[in-house]
């Protein structure tokens, strides 16, 4: 059914060929497909016939349906490119996640960027990365040059097994393959385990960016509301029991955005519910070395039975030199590996032995002891300012670099970041991770990117004038 989505600027025949088109644009009509009857499409738009004849007859000399005497009126137009910004309900552009995602990425030195997923460039072990590029430099001229093993660098893939083996969850390294980043991983799965259609689901509040790439894989997405201790348990299992899903993909250890840590009892729980559903989970843990006491882990509970453990370089060491893994069961290997080879052929062969270095030579250990220390006094001293505004945290993280914060009552957190943008900040909304719109109170704040003062002045101005 077509239902009307004009905008203030457009008339009612604009409107109907506006919804006819972005119909197209996201594959709910696709070459081939009858279109609604004038009777029909005039009902439920609430248009006239005569309009909906005009919008129909334009269309077809525009090549974008045509008709069929007797039949009706058909879609002939190819596919448009995929729009992820079509797809799903209708948002404001500036809180949109890939919106945010653009901005922060391409902003430069002149934005503060509080909002965002990742550490200062000045946080990095800069130094110990060039020592070890200039090794880098010095090696085979297959490792310059050539592809990477389908699987990666045996070396590092048997390290990892060992750094993994530290958190309970006993994998072999052929059963680890390396991916470009955590992102990738998640992909790679979702090319292999979902068809268009099938349900997700993901924990409301998540990270923004698996809305995004759940609807580039045309899948429905139904959320689950978070707890302080993990998933709520209760709501959990009548999703499960509703939609039927395929999958769930989750943070367990330091969970974004919201920095809690999943509980032995609802791990347990979780488990069992999977289980019975025959449900896959998907454990995205890439920020596992910024944990300072170990949290429970799915993978380690359940011995890759169901789970997939997911793991990442990106945010503790280089997302510039950009490395992953995906540990699985193993016969789903070889599976994945071809989906990789198909999709990028080789694998990160010098991202990996750069990985491979720094954790080989202690650099990473020891950088990752300095950021632990540096985020802990952040978060105090950034919670502690933002409570002076009224923003308080949900909860006390005990590791990490997000607060998760509520505004004080009445106040819009789009609205705030809009505003904020015009003083060069860039804000993270709640209802960026919010699949319900649940979280419009909300704001991510990354402790680590919060040292620039006009963050405060700006967000002092703006909740006043709100």
């Amino acid at each position: 059914m077509l239902t009307s989505t004009r905008n203030a600027d457009e008339t009612r025949l604009e409107g109907v060929m506006s919804a006819i088109r972005g119909r197209i644009a996201n594959r709910t009509l696709t070459p081939g497909a009858k279109l609604p009857s004038i009777r029909s499409c005039a009902r439920s738009m609430g248009v006239s016939k005569s309009t909906v004849v005009e919008a129909y007859d334009r269309l077809a000399a525009e090549g974008v349906i045509r008709s069929r005497p007797g039949a009706g009126f058909f879609v002939t137009a190819p596919l448009a490119p995929l729009a992820l910004a079509e797809i799903g309900p209708a948002l404001d552009r500036e809180v949109d996640p890939l919106w945010i995602s653009r901005q922060a990425l391409a902003s430069g030195s002149r934005m503060a960027m509080p909002g965002c997923g990742w550490l200062p460039a000045s946080w990095m072990p800069v130094e110990a990365m060039r020592r070890a590029l200039r090794r880098l430099s010095r090696a085979d001229a297959a490792v310059l040059a050539d592809y990477g093993e389908p699987l990666g660098s045996p070396s590092l893939r048997t390290l990892l097994a060992r750094r993994m083996a530290g958190h309970g969850i006993e994998a072999s390294p052929g059963q680890v393959m390396l991916t470009d980043s955590g992102t990738q991983a998640i992909d790679l799965l979702c090319r292999f385990l979902l068809k268009p259609g099938d349900t997700v689901l993901v924990d409301d509040p998540c990270y923004f960016n698996f809305h995004a790439l759940l609807r580039a894989h045309q899948v429905k997405i139904v959320g689950v509301p978070y707890t302080p201790s993990g998933p709520d348990v209760a709501r959990f299992a009548e999703a499960l029991d509703r939609h039927s899903p395929r999958l769930y993909i989750t943070n367990s250890a330091l969970h974004n955005p919201t920095g809690a840590v999943l509980s032995p009892a609802v791990a347990h729980r979780l488990l069992l519910l999977a289980e019975k559903a025959d449900l896959t989970i998907v454990e995205d843990d890439i920020f596992a070395d910024f944990e300072v006491e170990p949290a429970p882990r799915l993978a380690a509970f359940d011995g890759f039975a169901r789970v997939v453990y997911i793991g990442s370089f990106s945010k503790s060491l280089s997302a510039s030199m950009r490395c992953g893994f995906v540990a699985a069961p193993r016969g789903w290997i070889d599976g994945l590996t071809d989906l990789r080879i198909a999709t990028c052929f080789g694998g990160p062969s010098m991202a990996a032995e750069l990985v491979l270095a720094l954790l080989g030579d202690g650099s990473y250990r020891r950088h990752m002891e300095t950021v632990r220390q540096r985020l802990s006094a952040s978060r105090e001293t950034v919670g502690h300012r933002l409570k002076m505004l009224g923003i308080e945290p949900w909860i006390e993280p005990r590791a990490g670099m997000f607060l998760w914060c509520r505004l004080p009552d009445g106040l819009d957190a789009s609205a705030i970041a809009r505003h904020a943008l015009e003083h060069d900040v860039v804000l993270a909304p709640g209802n960026a991770f919010s699949l319900s719109g649940s979280a419009r109170g909300f704001l991510r704040f990354n402790a680590a990117q919060c040292d620039d003062k006009r963050i405060f002045l700006v967000l002092e101005k703006v909740m006043r004038a709100l």
